[in-house]
């Protein structure tokens, strides 16, 4: 089979970045104008080259290249197409992009795949805008709540539901909860995405081939309380300052997570936000209030569950030594997902055999191949090696490390998985 031209892919990035571009950066906002656009783009250019598209009541996106048995599940390859506002082009459409130009890479040799293969384009992973995880896949599989819909967007007020109105979908239909996806029909779902940490960069191999996906916990909107006082007025034995109480538990969180890495257990725990009330601070004020955020991450659900727990004693703790109060707020969650052996397999061997070189790694951060795995769903993530991180303007994915993963999936398409 020949190699992929890349000539489709060159195209579709310079198209989503021309029509999502909002300096700096891209923004491509879940349900809304961005998401549409880039929506529109991959679905012209799969019907451009002959694939059947269809999308489901959620607004996911379907680009089907047809297979010799259409009888046999057919192998998912997917990822999301919207992105964190001012992030980079290549955060989830990477996936999307690779799963054209491998099906492309198909039709040009002449190759019909044993199954269908179908492309899909997810809707709303990113979940700043709204505070729900993997909607757009979690909808396809019928596994997102119906109090779903109610949430808001972060940046309009307006509910799920509402956006996904707009977008001409139809909300009711996914709020039953049926499945619009059947995991039976699915051989296989692969998820391609750009690496989001620098271990790639810095081993110098362009492919990491996913093991698992962490699950979390996560507090958005946390809160330390103490009391408002005079900073040259209240000695220290008299203060009950926020600050102080929210920074003991930042850094008795880091020193568990220390601890717990020393022990083996795969752990990540950030403090992400961390601020005053604009309303009430000042330099010459003892601060009465401190919000912040708690996101935890770990391959393991006891690893999860005894961080919890861990959580809400230092919070007892560090109220009783510094006279604060810790309001933690909503929880939300997401499952561990151990992904396909079988199909990790499968890749190494392509690799060896186009002497790609890879190297197995967990994936740290969250993706809809998440929601696949636990559904049951033989699944499996490639990872391209990414400059600068992600969800920024910086991200720079080389599109010669980008057709290797794309090598690697046409391996796979062309001669079938079951």
């Amino acid at each position: 089979m020949g190699a992929p031209d890349l000539v489709l892919a060159d195209r579709l990035f310079r198209d989503l970045a021309e029509a999502t571009g909002a300096e700096p950066g891209i923004t491509r906002d879940s349900y809304g104008a961005g998401e549409q656009a880039a929506h529109a783009i991959v679905r012209r250019e799969a019907e451009a080259f002959g694939l059947e598209t269809e999308a489901d009541a959620a607004g996911n996106l379907y680009m089907t290249l047809p297979g010799e048995d259409r009888g046999r599940p057919a192998v998912f390859i997917g990822s999301h197409l919207d992105s964190v506002p001012h992030g980079g082009n290549y955060d989830g459409a990477a996936g999307v992009v690779a799963g054209l130009e491998a099906a492309a890479t198909l039709r040009r040799c002449g190759r019909t795949p044993p199954q269908d293969v179908t492309v899909m384009a997810i809707r709303a992973e990113e979940s700043t805008w709204f505070p729900v995880s993997y909607v757009g896949s979690r909808a396809a599989l019928g596994r997102l709540p119906a109090e779903a819909l109610d949430v808001a967007r972060a940046d309009s007020g307006r509910s799920l539901e509402r956006h996904m109105a707009d977008c001409g979908l139809d909300p009711a239909a996914v709020r039953a909860g049926r499945p619009l996806l059947r995991a039976e029909r699915l051989a296989a779902f692969v998820e391609v995405h750009i690496e989001q940490g620098p271990r790639l960069i810095g081993d110098g191999v362009p492919i990491g081939l996913v093991t698992g996906i962490r699950g979390s916990f996560r507090y958005r909107k946390a809160r330390c309380l103490g009391r408002y006082g005079h900073s040259g007025a209240v000695p220290r034995g008299y203060r009950q300052d926020a600050v102080v109480g929210a920074a003991s538990l930042v850094c008795a969180l880091d020193a568990l997570w220390r601890d717990l890495e020393a022990e083996g257990h795969d752990l990540s725990l950030t403090v992400g936000q961390f601020a005053t009330d604009p309303r009430e601070h000042a330099f010459s004020k003892v601060a009465g209030e401190v919000g912040f955020a708690v996101d935890a991450r770990s391959l393991g659900k006891p690893t999860l569950a005894l961080v919890r727990d861990r959580l809400q004693e230092l919070c007892a703790e560090i109220s009783a030594q510094r006279d604060v109060r810790f309001e933690l707020g909503e929880l939300s969650d997401s499952e561990p997902a151990p992904l396909s052996a079988a199909l990790l397999e499968r890749f190494e061997s392509l690799a060896e055999d186009q002497g790609i070189r890879t190297l197995r790694m967990p994936s740290g951060a969250g993706h809809d191949a998440a929601v696949f795995a636990n559904a049951g769903v033989p699944s499996a993530m490639l990872f391209i090696r990414n400059a600068h991180g992600s969800h920024n303007p910086a991200e720079a994915m080389d599109l010669a490390d980008f057709g290797e993963a794309c090598r690697l999936l046409a391996g796979l398409i062309g001669d079938g998985w079951s």
